[in-house]
C-alpha cells in the first residue's frame, strides 16, 4: 500500500473538521448545547435593610451548594427597577408594591417574606442617653417644628437626661428605599399632618435635612455629625456603636427595637401575597416600627431566554433561605419568619412557573 501523501492527509482532516463544524451547528440549531451550561451564579439586587443578613445566607449557601449569589445592596427603588428591567434573579425590598405599581410591570410579580426587622431612630448626642421618644416628637423632628435636643417636649419625657443647647441635625435616605416607605409609613399612620403635607413612598419630599445614601450613609452621616438624628436598620446603629431610642407604640408602652417586640408586631392577619404594613401595630407589646423585607421574582420564570435550569436554581434558594436560611436572623438583630408566615411563603414559591408547570412538584 502506498504512504498516503501529506497533502491527502492535510484535505482529509479538512474534510472531517467541517463534517464536525456543521454537526455543531445543526445542534446548536436544533437548541442543543455543545458543552453542559451548569448554572453557578444568581444576580440579585435591591434593599439594605437586610444586606447583613442576606450576606451570611448567600455566603452559607454558596459553601453549602457551590452556587453564587451576586447581591447588590443598592435600595429598595434599585431592586424594584432592576427587576422590571429583567436584569437580575430577584429583586429586593423592603415596600411591598402596591396595586398602581404592579400595573407597570408585564407580568405577575411575587413577594416572598424572608425576615422582619426593625426601623430604629438613632443619634448623635454627648455620651449617648438612652432617650424615649413619642411619634408626636419624631413627626416634630422631621418637620423641622423641634429644632433643638433641648426642646421641652423631650426634656419632659427624658426627666432624667441632661441635654445640650444643640441643634438637632436631621438625617434622611437620598436614595429610593424600603426603609423610608416603613418610616413614613408609620408617620402617615400616626400624623394626619405627615400624612398630607408629605405622604408615604420609597422617596418623599424631604422638609429638611441631610441624605445618606443606603443605611450605610445615614448611620455615617449621624456618627459623624453632632446632634444627629436619623432612622436605620437596628443592626447599622448597634454595629456603629450608636444608640436607638425607645418608642411609644399603639398601645402606650414605649419599647425597644428587640428581637421579641419585633415579632409580636407581626402578630396579625397576614394575606395569601404577603403584602401587609405591620407599621403602628395594634399588638401592646410590639415594636412601631417594624417591617416585613421581600424578594421579588416573576412567576413566570421563562422569559428572556432563561433556561429552566436557571429558574430551578432561583426556587432552590428561595426556598432553603426561608427555612434553614432562617437560622441566621436572631444573631443579627433580624426576626425570623413566624411558622404562619413561613407556610405563606411556601405557597408562594409553589407558585412559580416554567412554560406554564410549577417548578415544584
Amino acid at each position: 500500500m502506498k504512504r498516503m501523501s501529506k497533502l491527502n492527509k492535510i484535505a482529509i482532516l479538512a474534510v472531517l473538521s467541517i463534517g464536525l463544524f456543521g454537526m455543531f451547528l445543526q445542534s446548536c440549531q436544533k437548541g442543543e448545547k455543545a458543552t453542559t451550561d451548569k448554572v453557578t451564579e444568581l444576580l440579585g439586587g435591591g434593599a439594605t435593610f437586610p444586606y447583613v443578613l442576606y450576606s451570611k445566607m448567600f455566603d452559607v449557601y454558596h459553601q453549602k451548594t457551590g452556587m453564587k449569589v451576586n447581591y447588590q445592596s443598592i435600595g429598595s427603588g434599585g431592586g424594584i427597577r432592576q427587576i422590571k428591567e429583567k436584569t437580575v434573579d430577584f429583586g429586593a425590598s423592603d415596600a411591598f408594591l402596591s396595586d398602581e405599581q404592579l400595573k407597570d410591570f408585564n407580568a405577575p410579580i411575587l413577594h416572598i417574606p424572608m425576615c422582619l426587622g426593625a426601623i430604629a431612630i438613632t443619634y448623635n448626642l454627648p455620651d449617648n442617653p438612652q432617650l424615649k421618644m413619642t411619634p408626636e416628637i419624631i413627626t416634630d423632628i422631621y418637620l423641622g417644628k423641634i429644632k433643638k435636643w433641648n426642646d421641652p417636649q423631650i426634656k419632659a419625657l427624658n426627666p432624667d437626661v441632661k441635654f445640650p443647647n444643640l441643634a438637632i441635625n436631621v438625617v434622611h435616605r437620598s436614595d429610593g428605599s424600603g426603609t423610608t416607605f416603613g418610616f413614613v409609613d408609620y408617620l402617615c399612620k400616626v400624623s394626619d399632618e405627615w400624612q398630607t403635607k408629605i405622604g408615604r413612598g420609597t422617596s418623599v419630599n424631604w422638609p429638611l435635612g441631610l441624605g445618606g445614601k443606603g443605611n450605610e450613609g445615614v448611620t455615617g452621616l449621624v456618627r459623624q455629625t453632632p446632634g444627629g438624628i436619623g432612622y436605620v436598620e437596628v443592626i447599622y446603629a448597634k454595629q456603629n456603636g450608636l444608640p436607638v431610642a425607645t418608642i411609644k407604640n399603639k398601645s402606650g408602652n414605649f419599647v425597644s427595637p428587640e428581637l421579641s417586640a419585633i415579632t409580636k408586631a407581626a402578630d396579625t392577619q397576614i394575606p395569601t401575597d404577603t403584602r401587609v404594613s405591620i407599621t403602628n401595630t395594634e399588638a401592646s407589646d410590639g415594636y412601631p416600627i417594624s417591617s416585613f423585607t421581600w424578594l421579588l421574582v416573576y412567576q413566570e420564570q421563562n422569559y428572556n431566554n432563561r433556561s429552566e435550569e436557571r429558574a430551578q436554581a432561583l426556587v432552590n434558594l428561595l426556598w432553603w433561605m426561608i427555612h434553614d436560611g432562617q437560622q441566621y436572623a436572631s444573631a443579627l438583630n433580624y426576626a425570623p419568619l413566624d411558622p404562619k408566615v413561613v407556610k405563606l411563603a411556601e405557597d408562594v414559591i409553589k407558585s412559580i412557573q416554567y412554560n406554564g408547570k410549577n417548578i415544584l412538584k
